[in-house]
């Protein structure tokens, strides 16, 4: 009865041929096409909003998006004197929901960041700008002191505090954003793939048809689902970069 029942290998999940390319140097496949319209659409958007006094349409699409961020993550995380920085964090934003949006898009049902390249490209470049922010903020020496040397600890712990305070703040920030970002996004494709499945399988064995209503229902609330956590996952990650930020800018 359930012999029908087969899921697909998580090869066949993550890994997609290449549309051109060997893939020894160079290939070009559905996770790097679903990338580069992570940048192609949000561009479109803001040269095709028009500059107008009462903002409509597309416009107003764009604006909202900006003050959604400038307020909620970059006024939130850094204050006024992040507003600097809301270009960089807007478009690591974008480019995070756009990537995982295409999850939900028929002929896609695909996250560009379930596969590990563009969580860890991106927290790299969460990386470099809060390193870099801070060491311009503070000076190299100053930088470094206010990460590896937290003020309030006795001298004598700091044989123990700096080598965690250093694998935390320049290790583990990024390792985490990359992986928080991939694995919530490649839990949520497994998910969907699950039930797609199960309602193909259900749909063709006669004697469990009758549950098919349910199992459909559970793949339509959890593609609803997968679009709440596509928003969610691009403001947390938006959201801890301006985090980092906001602890380079200052010494502690």
């Amino acid at each position: 009865m359930f012999a029908a029942l087969e899921f697909p290998s998580i090869e066949n999940l993550v890994e997609w041929p290449a549309f051109f390319g060997d893939g020894t140097f160079y290939a070009f496949n559905k996770i790097a096409l679903i990338s580069m319209l992570a940048v192609i659409i949000p561009t479109a958007l803001f040269l095709l909003a028009k500059k107008e006094m009462v903002p409509r349409g597309v416009q107003n699409i764009v604006e909202g998006t900006v003050e959604f961020v400038e307020k909620q993550v970059v006024l939130s995380a850094i204050g006024p004197e992040g507003l600097k920085y809301t270009p960089l964090i807007l478009t690591i934003f974008l480019f995070v929901f756009f990537g995982n949006i295409f999850e939900v898009i028929p002929t896609f049902q695909m996250p560009a960041n379930a596969r590990m390249a563009n969580p860890l490209i991106l927290a790299v470049v969460a990386w470099v700008s809060f390193v870099t922010i801070g060491i311009k903020s503070q000076g190299f020496a100053g930088f470094m002191k206010s990460s590896l040397f937290p003020p309030g600890v006795p001298k004598a712990l700091y044989i123990l505090v700096t080598p965690i305070e250093f694998l935390s703040t320049f290790l583990l920030r990024p390792f985490g954003l990359a992986v928080r970002l991939f694995a919530n996004m490649l839990a949520g494709h497994i998910l969907l793939v699950t039930f797609g499945v199960l309602c193909i399988t259900l749909a063709t064995a006669s004697p469990l048809a009758a549950i098919l209503p349910f199992s459909y229902a559970m793949l339509v609330g959890l593609t609803g689902f997968e679009v709440m956590v596509s928003l969610i996952q691009a403001f947390v990650f938006s959201l801890l970069t301006a985090v980092y930020i906001q602890l380079s800018l200052h010494a502690h």
